[in-house]
């Protein structure tokens, strides 16, 4: 009898330390919010395996063709207690322009188009940034391409932020959207057979440092 009460008493004590709260229980996972309020504020890098930009313009009036900039780099000062305070700056390798065909992508970094071997770069960096909701943004910059620098906005919206539960780094995401003419920046090629307006969508995965 004495075993049995002294076997029992064992597995209640192993039973108490891995229940949430025990001694050995994992702690739980910080959790992910959607509330602006709730984000770390600080200088946030942006993870080049989860930053992309994809651009799309018309062909020939018949379709919409689909492709990307994968080659991307940046910078992010998160205030959200005052997110006007907030800066972001990106670099982007123009050689990194895919649209999924070799012989396009080779023609993409000539002259005609983008010019890569003479501006193998291009960047944005903000000058403001004015909420227009609770989760929304209007980012107000400069855009560098092809040597050429023009005012560029486009809207951002926030999506979530914690601990990635994969890389176990507190993070935030956000998408973006704008649309650009080709043609300002000096990319002139078979206009107007090929659309000026080019839309930008733009994905952000940012690392606290």
């Amino acid at each position: 009898m004495k075993r049995t009460l002294a076997l029992a008493a064992l597995l209640l004590a192993g039973l108490a330390l891995a229940a949430p709260g025990g001694s050995h229980a994992q702690e739980a996972a910080p959790a992910l919010t959607k509330d602006p309020g709730q984000v770390k504020a600080g200088r946030y890098r942006l993870d080049p395996v989860h930053g992309k930009i994809t651009w799309s313009l018309s062909h020939l009036g018949f379709s919409t063709y689909y492709g990307q900039f994968t080659e991307v780099s940046g910078e992010l000062v998160l205030d959200p207690a005052a997110p006007a305070k907030s800066s972001l700056s990106v670099k982007i390798g123009t050689g990194s322009a895919n649209g999924l065909n070799e012989k396009l992508n080779a023609h993409l970094k000539q002259p005609d188009f983008l010019d890569v071997e003479k501006f193998p770069e291009a960047t944005f960096v903000s000058q403001s940034i004015e909420p227009t909701s609770p989760t929304t943004a209007r980012v107000n910059g400069t855009l560098t391409l092809r040597g050429v620098s023009k005012p560029v906005s486009f809207d951002a919206t926030f999506n979530q932020a914690g601990v990635n539960p994969v890389d176990k780094i507190y993070s935030v995401g956000f998408d973006g959207w704008t649309v650009i003419k080709r043609s300002e920046f000096g990319v002139n090629a078979f206009l107007p057979l090929l659309g000026d307006e080019v839309a930008l969508r733009l994905e952000g995965e940012f690392k606290l440092q």
